[in-house]
């Protein structure tokens, strides 16, 4: 029994999606918990065994890891918690205890680079993330986070810029090189090490795609894919606090976002070499081939 939380989000749906069609052979049951099983299509929901509710809630991950063998955990995004520790440690607790109390062998979370880097302390949701880490890895459950940089996908964020105005933007020095993954191959790391539990104890995987680009490389990229300019625009730390203060998100998670970003402008995702265990397969190139394109062009 496989259990997969966040299973209608970004990576989460992915997982499912790859675990629908490959956990069959495998043996494998799958169980998801969800706040709203409505956003489940009706062929899912007839493949899965479904708990309604919060992943954060007690009452509900006891009754979901209840016969697991493996799950796959994220902790969702929480616009208004009243700090980076409620919504990533805090948020996790009670799930961490009943890992123990259920004989749940093996955890796989998604997580982030930076442990063992200067800025690991002070670099917001990394930091927070590496914490819920210590947390997951301390009950002894054989855990494995993916140590993700950022993602191509946040960029469909941004499609009525790039489509209107030919400009994306970012707070990160224009030439400065950083790994990047997909949202897809993230996913299938996770669903690899949920149906090949041979492995113990705890540790990270990488996620680091297959190159390092700057933004102006990923500007001549996606001009090149889409057959029109599109520019880099670097905004400051500052605008970017604006925009998520104007959007309602909290003042300790709007903190934590520009104390990410100044991380990741300061290196903190070059900390691990990438090797053919650590790179993932999906190029800039062919994720906006496959993905931008067909949204820019909607």
């Amino acid at each position: 029994m496989i259990v997969i939380t966040a299973p209608t989000g970004q990576i989460g749906g992915r997982v499912l999606g790859i675990l629908l069609n490959e956990a069959p052979e495998h043996g494998e049951e799958l169980r998801v918990i969800v706040r709203d099983p409505g956003k489940l299509s009706d062929a899912v929901r007839a493949r899965v065994d479904v708990v309604t509710g919060s992943h954060g809630d007690a009452e509900v991950v006891d009754r979901a890891f209840a016969g697991a063998d493996a799950v796959f955990w994220l902790a969702p995004p929480h616009p208004r918690a009243p700090s980076l520790d409620a919504a990533y440690s805090g948020f996790t607790r009670a799930a961490a205890k009943a890992f123990t109390v259920h004989g749940v062998g093996h955890v796989v979370g998604v997580s982030a680079l930076g442990r063992g880097t200067p800025a690991a302390g002070r670099a917001g949701h990394v930091t927070a993330s590496l914490a819920m880490d210590d947390l997951i890895a301390g009950t002894g459950v054989a855990y494995r986070a993916l140590a993700c940089p950022s993602f191509m996908d946040n960029l469909l964020r941004q499609v009525a810029s790039i489509r209107d105005d030919g400009v994306f933007t970012d707070t990160a020095a224009a030439d400065r090189t950083a790994p990047t993954a997909t949202t897809g191959d993230i996913a299938a790391a996770a669903a690899g090490l949920l149906l090949d539990r041979s492995w113990t104890g705890t540790g990270e995987v990488p996620v680091l795609g297959p190159e390092d680009l700057s933004a102006n490389d990923m500007a001549h990229i996606m001009s090149e894919v889409l057959g029109r300019p599109i520019r880099y625009q670097r905004q400051s730390l500052e605008d970017l606090r604006a925009a998520f203060t104007g959007r309602g998100v909290g003042d300790a998670i709007v903190q934590g976002y520009v104390d990410m970003m100044r991380s990741k402008d300061d290196g903190i995702d070059e900390g691990v070499r990438r090797t053919p265990e650590t790179a993932s397969p999906t190029t800039f190139r062919q994720w906006c081939e496959e993905v931008l394109k067909p949204a820019v062009q909607a």
